[in-house]
């Protein structure tokens, strides 16, 4: 996955970061309010060397920051970014396709507005035109 950070397209340069379902699910349990890498730990029953090495890396590209809350003995958490919050659309993007082609057969999580109480019904559109993604043809510009 490495060969793909430095690919033009920025799907594939974030899905070398990124593109691996534990890290995903590191991300949605960080959105979730873990910070701690028994939380992790317990929550996805990844390997703490799997573990370790994913914190790591979404230390080092900036999804995560790492703050010390005991010296003694030293033990660290990871808090979410800016970068790590803004990908929290992502996940639910992923999550709303799973609904629609993967929820066949038993109970799913839902996911609500804590505030509202409402479930989320993610909707990714563009911007300049308004249309939801998909809905439309794409064109691919590589770069010159």
């Amino acid at each position: 996955m490495k060969n793909l950070s430095n690919q033009p397209c920025l799907i594939a340069r974030s899905l070398a970061l990124v593109g691996d379902a534990w890290t995903m699910l590191i991300m949605r349990d960080a959105h979730a309010g873990l910070t701690r890498f028994d939380e992790f730990r317990k929550s996805l029953g990844i390997a703490p060397t799997m573990l370790t090495a994913r914190l790591s890396a979404l230390t080092e590209h900036g999804l995560l920051e790492k703050r010390r809350y005991s010296e003694r003995p030293p033990r660290d958490e990871y808090v979410l970014t800016v970068a790590g919050q803004d990908f929290l659309p992502v996940l639910f993007a992923i999550g709303a396709w799973g609904r629609k082609h993967r929820s066949v057969g038993g109970d799913v999580t839902r996911f609500f507005d804590a505030e509202a109480g409402t479930e989320i019904d993610p909707v990714t559109i563009d911007r300049a035109t308004g249309a939801p993604i998909g809905t439309r043809p794409i064109r691919v510009a590589m770069p010159e």
